[in-house]
């Protein structure tokens, strides 16, 4: 085939332009033995998937869902067995609630569930009764009392191979292929509806923005790590890039593992969200001024040199001296303990990079590459990239990729046009009329394209929120710069209709605990720092001096310091670790009141 135009097309792509020996592969079964599979065993194995499917009674156009808690050569397989057979699969949040399973699961009228391990099983079966769609559940792991999704792909037969043929030469790039259902911030799960070509086409024009080989100019095995959740389309769509361009997927075992495991894999590229950025930031600039006496003087000196960079700053002669000095002496020890000695780009997406991070990492020589988009348009809108000069700009999400237009409303909401825009939402038209109108959809973000064509995203338009003086204020921006703070892990502003913006603070303790032993304060506990005023205050000097660059309104004038971070188990954050704005508003509602009393 020249290009694939179906999902299911990319194995079998692979396998005619350059088969990998290791296409996929996973440290932890969960049973303690790694998995992996070349081009061929893929191909062999989503072949029997799907003929099991069929075999099992799945009809096409049938919903299969899929729930992993970590991400698996396991559900590849099935993710292109369902699709192949005529399917529709529907990837589902591990950490989502049983309450969201059981909409999740009736609301899409899903007929089985693959599922990766023993929790999972247990928080299915504990609404299988109220799911009268759901037929089977089977799972990855081996679970007592569970079937196998071994079962499944034991069932088929060479009966089947015609109706396997038929079926997969009947889709087309224009059916649903997938409905993801989106974790929210507020209210139900909506179920994004997105074809074949909706994803296809965003990882083909995505290839350009990607600072890879390739099959054919590849030297070596390319490794690429992945670990972000696959039920995102982010992550999702860059497993259909990844097979395209013939990278050798590894899996990581979970977040808590991330350095080991990319010392293991030491791959060519990742995707990562600007959270787990800022700790290893944190972790590198905490260990560099550790380390005592010379060694710290000229990690401050190389650090101050990469926080200055920029496309164009690199290009100047006496900076580019210093620059490869610094990466000589720091960066490339820093690289090489991290497991990123052959690191060709990190995609960041999912919220904002601070510009600090961004300068820091690539002057490092950890090219980071920050874009943007949403499930609904498959989700990359616009991307930097390294591949050709003057397309990356730090405090930008990159330009417009090929194919797909951009434009604003009479509020600078950003519009989206193309190829990649969702179906719909599924059994919704009237959310759907609200986000789709004339072919465009209405991302609910709000931003600008400055004279070179870089996008920069502003805010979220549903979470602006006016103080009791009528002053817009985009909380966004300011939680952004506040982030700058090595004081500061998370935090969430708020404030409407109130007098001034106030911020609830979710401090690092790590830096706070070094800043104690340098001042001989007395650590009080993590759960006590908020009751601490030294450190409050400490903190609190830290937020004016952020804030003297926005106007007075916009300001954060008082900060709340909790006493535990926000987390998904929390219910604060989401999966892909984004603010869940109304939850935390409510729980820490009392705390938010004294505020303003």
């Amino acid at each position: 085939m020249k290009n694939p135009t179906r999902l299911f097309d990319f194995p079998k792509y692979q396998l005619e332009h350059g088969p990998l020996d290791v296409m996929m592969s996973m440290p932890n079964d969960g049973s303690g033995k790694s998995l992996s599979y070349s081009t061929q065993e893929f191909v062999d194995e989503m072949d029997r998937a799907s003929l099991g499917l069929i075999a099992l009674g799945m009809n096409a156009g049938d919903k299969v869902a899929l729930i992993s808690h970590n991400n698996r050569c396991e559900w590849n397989v099935m993710d292109h067995g369902i699709m192949q057979a005529g399917g529709i699969d529907v990837p589902i949040y591990p950490t989502m609630t049983e309450a969201d399973y059981k909409y999740i699961l009736n609301h899409s009228e899903s007929r089985f569930v693959f599922v990766s391990n023993e929790e999972l099983f247990k928080k299915v079966m504990a609404v299988k009764a109220e799911c009268p769609t759901l037929e089977g559940v089977y799972t990855f792991e081996n679970v007592n009392g569970a079937d196998s999704w071994r079962k499944v792909l034991d069932a088929g037969g060479d009966d089947n191979k015609a109706e396997l043929e038929a079926r997969s030469s009947a889709v087309k790039p224009e059916q649903l292929a997938t409905i993801i259902y989106t974790s929210g911030t507020t209210g139900l799960p909506k179920g994004v509806m997105l074809s074949h070509l909706n994803v296809v086409s965003n990882a083909l024009v995505a290839k350009d923005r990607v600072p890879l080989d390739g099959v054919d100019g590849m030297e070596g095995e390319m490794r690429v790590l992945s670990f972000l959740p696959v039920c995102h389309i982010f992550e999702r769509m860059l497993h259909y890039l990844y097979m395209y361009m013939g990278a050798s997927i590894h899996f990581g075992e979970s977040l808590e593992t991330i350095k080991v495991d990319l010392n293991a894999t030491q791959p060519v590229m990742f995707t990562a969200v600007p959270r787990l950025l800022e700790k290893f930031y944190d972790g590198i600039v905490a260990k560099g001024r550790a380390a005592g006496g010379v060694k710290t003087v000229i990690f401050n000196w190389a650090l101050g040199v990469v926080l200055e960079w920029g496309p164009k700053k690199e290009k100047e002669s006496l900076y580019a001296f210093k620059l490869k000095i610094a990466r000589k002496l720091v960066f490339s020890k820093v690289k090489e303990a991290l497991g990123l000695t052959g690191i060709k780009a990190v995609a960041s997406g999912s919220a904002a990079l601070q510009s600090r991070l961004a300068r820091f990492f690539n002057g490092a020589g950890i090219p980071v590459l920050e874009g943007y988009g949403l499930t609904e348009t498959s989700p990359v809108v616009t991307v930097n990239t390294i591949n050709k000069p003057g397309m990356l700009r730090v405090g930008s999400v990159g330009k417009v990729v090929q194919d797909v237009e951009v434009g604003f409303g009479p509020d600078k909401e950003i519009l989206v046009k193309g190829p990649n825009v969702m179906m719909g939402y599924y059994k919704d038209e009237a959310k759907t009329a609200e986000v789709l109108k004339d072919g465009w959809f209405h991302t609910g973000d709000i931003g600008e394209v400055d004279s070179e064509g870089f996008l920069r995203i502003t805010d979220r338009k549903k979470e602006i929120f006016k103080t009791s003086g009528g002053k817009y204020v985009a909380p966004a921006l300011l939680e952004n710069a506040l982030k700058a703070s090595i004081f500061i892990e998370q935090v969430m502003v708020v404030g409407e209709n109130q007098k001034h913006p106030s911020a609830l603070v979710s401090p690092d303790t790590v830096a706070v605990t070094e800043w104690c032993k340098r001042h001989d304060h007395t650590y009080p506990g993590d759960d006590k720092i908020g009751e601490d005023t030294v450190i409050s205050d400490r903190i609190m000097q830290e937020v004016d001096s952020l804030m003297e660059p926005f106007s007075q309104w916009e300001r954060v004038k008082v900060i709340r310091v909790l006493p535990a971070p926000f987390s998904i188990d929390g219910g604060e954050l989401t999966p892909t670790l984004k603010l869940k704005r109304k939850p935390i508003k409510e729980k820490y509602s009392a705390l938010i009141a004294g505020i303003y009393e």
